[in-house]
């Protein structure tokens, strides 16, 4: 079982899961956005005994120090962070595997692209699009608005942030933590044991939920439909407006990616239900300007632009999918999540 640490870093605070044998293949995971590291301690459980394996806690989630987001930067306070947790775990020197799931997928995207020689590998799960999250149309990742409208802290539902903020564990609101994550985190009807589900719960109760972290502050705007990306929090963070890891196509060297996801993803996909485009194209969100002017983004044609890029410029990448998964296939669907995985890592250590 992966033992829970607090390392201090250069930067912060840092709550880290660990397991396995100091001395061999150094594997890195990154969670997503109103989680932690909790989320992967069963899959941490089941890796090889011979790998070193960290899973950390962004700031603001889990255990870590709730230092705030400077979402102008994108994600690079996290990826700055994962860096100087690398540095005081004596692993600078030495290349890791890298995991990065949703916001995480983010995260190791922009940490690619600022070391990317301290890469043996690169794995994304089910990751934000290069082009970040809403706002944007095309496989380019064009604005549908100058300002990004569609995008940052003001897209969280607000019944959910309050309810999240509250320390609500229960299951009486369709926007409860616990129904957001049986709903959206995993395909229908998938569902986890009590006890599994509850600790995930908690361990979404830990995120900071303020204007410096999530989701984060946001501006108003006369466009549709009516709020654009703030300055700070991790929303705004992967707001196209401040988000952009498209230029992984062009890092050296480039490490081997695999592109990793579950069939039934409704968070990253090009039918999001997260998405204001999408919502707006299934009038859920009133006012929608029409697909012109706002579509659907496609978030997983712009993911597969930027690594069939990746590709030309000499890269390799590998697209798993996995059957009868949503958001979290290495919860939803351990074994051939962790043969995907396993099997890469070992192909190119």
């Amino acid at each position: 079982m992966a033992k829970l640490q607090v390392i201090s870093t250069s930067r912060l605070q840092m709550a880290v899961r660990i397991s396995g044998d100091p001395e061999g293949i150094p594997v890195i995971l990154v969670h997503g956005n109103v989680s932690s590291s909790r989320f992967f301690e069963e899959l941490m459980a089941l890796m090889p005994s011979l790998w070193y394996v960290l899973a950390p806690d962004l700031r603001g989630f889990g255990g870590s120090e709730r230092l705030p987001v400077d979402a102008r930067r994108g994600v690079a306070d996290y990826a700055d962070d994962l860096h100087s947790l690398v540095e005081a775990m004596g692993l600078a020197g030495t290349p890791v595997h890298l995991l990065g799931w949703s916001l995480g997928g983010g995260v190791a995207m922009q940490y690619a692209i600022d070391h990317p020689a301290q890469l043996a590998s690169l794995a994304l799960v089910a990751p934000v699009s290069p082009y970040g999250f809403g706002g944007t149309k095309g496989t380019e990742g064009t604005p549908c608005f100058p300002d990004y409208a569609g995008s940052g802290g003001g897209t969280a539902n607000p019944e959910f942030v309050r309810r999240l903020g509250a320390g609500d564990a229960g299951q009486d609101s369709d926007f409860s933590p616990r129904n957001v994550m049986s709903a959206f985190y995993f395909k229908p009807p998938f569902r986890l044991e009590e006890a599994r589900e509850s600790a995930y719960v908690a361990s979404m109760l830990q995120t900071a939920v303020d204007e410096g972290n999530y989701p984060g502050d946001l501006t108003s705007s006369q466009n549709w439909p009516t709020v654009a990306p703030g300055k700070r929090g991790n929303n705004n963070a992967l707001a196209p407006s401040n988000f952009n890891t498209a230029g992984i196509a062009a890092i050296d060297p480039k490490p081997p990616v695999l592109w990793i996801r579950g069939d039934g993803d409704q968070i990253v996909s090009d039918t999001s239900l997260f998405d204001f485009g999408f919502l707006g194209q299934i009038g859920a969100v009133p006012g929608w300007p029409g697909a012109d002017i706002f579509p659907p983004q496609p978030m997983l044609a712009q993911t597969r632009a930027v690594l069939e890029r990746y590709k030309t410029n000499g890269g390799r990448y590998e697209e798993e999918v996995i059957e009868d998964a949503g958001h979290s296939p290495f919860i939803e669907q351990p074994e051939a999540f962790l043969e995907a995985f396993v099997g890469f890592v070992r192909r190119n250590s």
